[in-house]
């Protein structure tokens, strides 16, 4: 009879099942058998791994837990400076005085605000050449009366000859010699506005005084192969002089 063996001791005899051959297993210190490395599966089978420790996922990371990225925190809109009073004034000065310097070169030296004459003897000549009716001029007016516009024209049924002045108080006059006859030619200078105001002398001529279109006023000097008419926008006074320096 064998005697007791402790409970935590292997057999020594390691007699394999019947019908196997024996291992040999490596004995360790104290008569345990040594660990052995891991044997590698037999070939088609695959290798069983080992899962290794996952990273948690840190504790409050939303985007981790949830899988969704967080919006960005909206940018803060950079304030618009508000433009004070004073650069709004310096600024519309600075675009002025370029304005007001271009204004005074074209007054001072170029003469902007001054109309542009013309010379009325070609326009004369040539109504006088035509010898259609007689043809009248200005004599005597002073240099601060300019003529600005001179032109000899045939129309239906005669011809005129119109002479434009800029008076010395800056309004406009027309001085038209014509040969149409007065019953066509008075309405279609004077417009249905004219109506007659009385006869007036001039330099030893009755003229009729007319109404005319808005505030236009008109001389008119009727004779025999001609109609003559000083009309305008310009004074009473004006007008008389014009009428009464033609000769």
């Amino acid at each position: 009879m064998e005697p007791a063996q402790p409970a935590d001791r292997v057999p020594a005899d390691r007699t394999p099942p019947e019908g196997q051959p024996p291992a040999d297993v490596p004995a360790g210190p104290g008569g345990e058998p040594a660990a052995t490395a891991p044997t590698s599966p037999p070939d088609g089978e695959p290798a069983l791994v080992e899962p290794g420790p996952t990273a948690e996922p840190a504790r409050g990371d939303a985007a981790t837990e949830t899988g969704e990225w967080p919006a960005p925190p909206p940018r803060r809109e950079s304030a618009r400076s508000e433009r004070s009073p004073k650069d709004m004034a310096i600024s519309l000065l600075v675009l002025l005085v370029p304005i007001a310097l271009l204004l005074a070169f074209y007054r001072g030296f170029l003469g902007g605000d001054q109309a542009t004459t013309v010379d009325p003897a070609p326009a004369i000549e040539q109504a006088r050449s035509a010898n259609v009716f007689p043809v009248s001029q200005p004599q005597g007016l002073g240099s601060d009366w300019r003529t600005v516009s001179a032109r000899y024209q045939t129309v239906d049924g005669g011809a005129n000859l119109r002479i434009g002045y800029l008076t010395p108080e800056g309004r406009g006059v027309q001085l038209v010699q014509s040969s149409v006859p007065a019953e066509r030619l008075l309405p279609a200078e004077l417009t249905d506005q004219g109506q007659p105001q009385g006869p007036t002398e001039l330099a030893g001529r009755t003229w009729q005084r007319y109404t005319a279109r808005g505030n236009q006023q008109a001389l008119v000097l009727l004779e025999p192969t001609r109609t003559v008419l000083v009309i305008g926008d310009a004074r009473d006074n004006e007008l008389r002089d014009l009428a009464g320096a033609l000769r």
